[in-house]
């Protein structure tokens, strides 16, 4: 038996048929051409899941389910996308579009929440009671998983900790509230204070390898500026960190979880940046003598999100048997 996990972007759709286990056997991609009505998103989505499918020398009988995770908010009992921002998907109803393509039970989750279950199920947080996995990109997403089961909440909405206001009043966020956090911890507001830093300190190392072209600028050439000792980006740098530890603290004060997982474009920083906030956390926790949750760096990195798109439709499929 095989397992379809679909991950849903708003740049590319990819489609990964993977084992038992969540090895992923084979996988193909599709642009997501954003601004589209829905069905002909879903169609590409469709075919492409047929494709990857033909290619690997399977069959409809060979599958078992089909898992979608998507940047958005999911209603998995009936099967509908509850809304989608960046698609402008609202009350979609993807499990009814995609069973046109191949009848099998679909089962759909957040994205950010699915590639957590990956982490949980095969790598970095395997064998840990509960985990919180934060995916670091464009914008701040998260996933919970406890006891081995991705959970989203009663209404489906939970673990959205990229909109936990963290400056009142502070920088307006695509949400219409102000100070979020993905305000502050995105890839976005790297880019944004990079940006800033560059027309007031010219003589900045973030000036240079953007070759002076501040629309070159991404969130690497800020973090690789201050590895160097650069002034300018290690306070960048170190305001990015402050603001991550006040997140991670947020979660191990209401959650308590064994271990936060970094993933997201963000955490190719690997020790540079987790070796500082594992520094800085202590400084915000309560019960400063007891232990805490561990931080870690994502290990499955881009496939994330078809594993735990298929191993969420394997999971859902054997709980309904039941």
């Amino acid at each position: 038996m095989v397992y379809v996990g679909i991950d849903v972007g708003g740049t590319g759709i990819k489609v990964g048929i993977t084992d038992e286990t969540g090895a992923i056997l084979n996988q193909g991609e599709v642009p997501t051409l954003v601004g589209r009505p829905y069905p002909e998103i879903i169609r590409d989505m469709g075919q492409c899941m047929l494709a990857v499918l033909r290619e690997s020398g399977y069959q409809e009988r060979d599958v078992g389910s089909i898992g979608v995770g998507i940047p958005g908010a999911a209603d998995n009992r009936n099967g509908k996308v509850i809304f989608c921002t960046n698609m402008g998907w609202s009350n979609v109803p993807l499990r009814d579009e995609l069973q046109k393509y191949l009848n099998k039970p679909v089962y759909i989750g957040n994205d950010a929440t699915l590639a957590g279950f990956a982490e949980s199920l095969c790598c970095v947080s395997a064998g840990c009671h509960s985990s919180v996995f934060m995916t670091l990109g464009t914008g701040v997403g998260s996933g919970i998983v406890i006891d081995g089961k991705p959970w989203d909440g009663f209404h489906s909405v939970g673990g959205e900790l990229g909109h936990i206001p963290m400056d009142i009043g502070g920088e307006p966020c695509s949400c219409g509230n102000h100070g979020c956090l993905e305000r502050y911890c995105s890839a976005t507001a790297v880019i944004r204070m990079g940006r800033q830093a560059m027309q007031l300190h010219p003589e900045s190392m973030i000036h240079e390898l953007c070759g002076g072209d501040p629309e070159k600028l991404n969130a690497k050439m800020v973090f690789d500026a201050a590895k160097e000792g650069d002034d300018v980006a290690m306070k960048i740098f170190h305001r990015y960190v402050d603001y991550m530890c006040k997140a991670v603290y947020i979660i191990i004060a209401f959650l308590d979880p064994e271990m936060i997982v970094l993933g997201g474009g963000i955490s190719k920083a690997g020790s540079f940046l987790l070796d500082a906030i594992r520094a800085r956390i202590p400084r915000y926790l309560l019960f400063k003598t007891l232990p805490y949750s561990r931080v870690e760096i994502a290990k499955l990195g881009a496939q994330a999100g078809m594993i735990g798109a298929a191993m969420l439709g394997k999971q859902s499929m054997e709980e309904a048997k039941v």
